[in-house]
């Protein structure tokens, strides 16, 4: 079982390293500091999984698996990071994460979720569980509407933002997106609502409710 470590921390990637290299049956084909090199090492090595950390500079973990599983999608992304707040745990699984830990994982458990994941069942941490468990439930209760046939969640997600006067580089950081794939989704949001500027969609969102 072919692995790739991304993380900006050395410690942590020759930790990971180190324990995962212990098991017979896994090899870890590279390290990676930052997303952009994960995403490179992925195209190099084609390996069954990457173990990836969401907090990077330049390219962060969130874009870094929306990029490996767009080009890769026999690869595997597990997300192991500090990082429990609702939007990065919303936004990995998004980008096709099939796991979420947290760096205060068991070794054991974290061994046990690489090998299950590349097997393609998927891991949660508990607490990560639950906050999906909750959207799942919030998203079931809200009305379908113009909008939501209209425009992928994504770009409702940019809309939203879009309509709070937030610039580019800010919904960017907010969503965990580059600012080249927010542009995208803003051409995106004016074509499909017939708009020519962003004040114009702006308004339309007010009038749905999407501004707050």
């Amino acid at each position: 079982m072919k692995i790739i470590i991304c993380d900006d921390q050395a410690v942590v990637r020759d930790g990971l390293e180190l324990l995962l290299s212990l098991e017979k049956d896994f090899q870890v084909v590279g390290c990676a500091q930052d997303g952009a090199e994960a995403v490179e090492l992925t195209a190099q090595h084609h390996p069954d999984l990457v173990l990836m950390d969401l907090k990077m500079p330049g390219v962060n973990g969130i874009e870094a698996t929306r990029q490996i599983r767009a080009k890769f999608p026999q690869v595997k992304v597990l997300i192991l990071t500090t990082y429990d707040d609702d939007e990065w745990v919303f936004d990995a699984i998004r980008a096709g994460a099939s796991g979420y830990l947290l760096k205060d994982t068991p070794r054991e458990k974290v061994v046990e979720a690489v090998r299950g994941t590349i097997l393609g069942r998927s891991f949660l941490d508990p607490a990560v569980a639950g906050k999906l468990l909750d959207q799942v439930a919030r998203n079931q209760t809200q009305p379908s509407s113009l909008l939501t046939e209209k425009l992928t969640g994504r770009e409702i997600d940019v809309l939203r933002l879009l309509a709070r006067g937030l610039t580019n580089p800010e919904i960017a950081t907010q969503l965990h997106l580059s600012e080249g794939t927010v542009r995208n989704h803003v051409s995106a949001i004016l074509e499909k609502l017939n708009v020519s500027d962003r004040t114009q969609a702006a308004v339309i969102a007010i009038q749905h409710g999407l501004d707050h």
